[in-house]
């Protein structure tokens, strides 16, 4: 059984930083592109960031760049997700995803329909 689990959300001051962690269990790690979505109150889900099965590329929305680090340790399962110069409107559910292809190529990592599976979320909270 494959399961995510977020942590590291909070409520943050307009500026400030969060490190948000995902723990995976279940699936062939190593082998899997993860990434970060986003949704706030009353929005649809959005893509934030992915990274490779391999760590050697990664992927931002035109929002985060410069702001947002996601990276991965494949020893502990883990995939993270370094939020810096956050704003008010990164308020949001951060959810960490994994599609069950295995090395999934660049082309699926935006795209919600193409992850199989999900973490419960952690809440993010900007205040300016």
């Amino acid at each position: 059984q494959v399961r995510l689990v977020e942590s590291g959300g909070g409520l943050v001051q307009a500026g400030g930083s969060l490190s948000l962690s995902c723990a995976a269990s279940g699936l062939s790690f190593s082998n899997s592109t993860m990434g970060w979505f986003r949704q706030a109150p009353g929005k649809e889900r959005e893509f934030v960031s992915a990274i490779s099965w391999s760590g050697g590329s990664t992927y931002y929305t035109d929002s985060v760049k410069g702001r947002f680090t996601i990276s991965r340790d494949n020893a502990k399962n883990t995939v993270y997700l370094q939020m810096n110069n956050l704003k008010a409107e990164d308020t949001a559910v951060y959810y960490c995803a994994a599609p069950q292809l295995l090395r999934a190529r660049a082309e699926i990592a935006n795209n919600p329909a193409n992850y199989n599976y999900w973490g419960q979320g952690t809440q993010v909270t900007v205040s300016s």
